[in-house]
């Protein structure tokens, strides 16, 4: 199973961000933390949150880029068990159960987000659109030869990752096996 890590290339994101994720922190899109808001009269470092930041679930700060990685059915849980957590004491869930239903949902969707192979960093692009918040998602690729490191090694971003509305997890794990 594959989810997503937020990594840190450079210092950016601690002044891009005004709460930044710890490296390595597992990562939702956390677009959830904006459904309250006006995304028309955020600024400053919060309109670049919205438009561009991964959640850190532990740290509850920002990540420009998330990365995919390896992980276990008890990394999964130990997950959505810490952003329930995080949903009920930073965000006013009003109680665990219910949290643990929104937190399942997130994972799920993050868990959609990686296709692409272990290591390749991901990109998020948030705008709002007729109330509604929209987010695409972008694989960055690296130039022939590079490691990750410093991010002006990237070359271009590639295809748009776009989630599945109607996700079948069965389905998506039939077709990995496949190839």
């Amino acid at each position: 199973m594959k989810l997503l890590r937020t990594i840190a290339l450079d210092r950016s994101d601690t002044f891009v961000f005004d709460a930044w994720a710890e490296p390595g922190d597992w990562a939702v899109s956390g677009a959830f933390r904006f459904c309250d808001r006006d995304p028309a009269k955020l600024g400053g470092k919060e309109r670049s949150a919205f438009r561009s930041g991964f959640l850190g679930v532990r740290s509850w700060g920002w990540s420009t880029l998330a990365q995919i990685v390896h992980a276990t059915e008890e990394d999964r849980r130990t997950l959505v068990e810490l952003l329930a957590g995080r949903l009920v004491e930073r965000f006013g869930a009003p109680d665990l159960a219910t949290a643990r239903l929104a937190a399942e949902e997130e994972v799920a969707f993050v868990q959609s987000l990686c296709t692409h192979p272990i290591g390749a960093l991901v990109a998020v692009h948030r705008a709002a659109s007729d109330g509604e918040i929209r987010e695409s998602f972008r694989r960055l690729q690296l130039r022939e030869g590079q490691r990750h490191g410093k991010a002006f090694s990237f070359m271009e971003m590639e295809e748009e990752i776009e989630p599945d509305s109607a996700l079948d997890l069965a389905k998506m794990s039939e077709e990995q096996l496949r190839r």
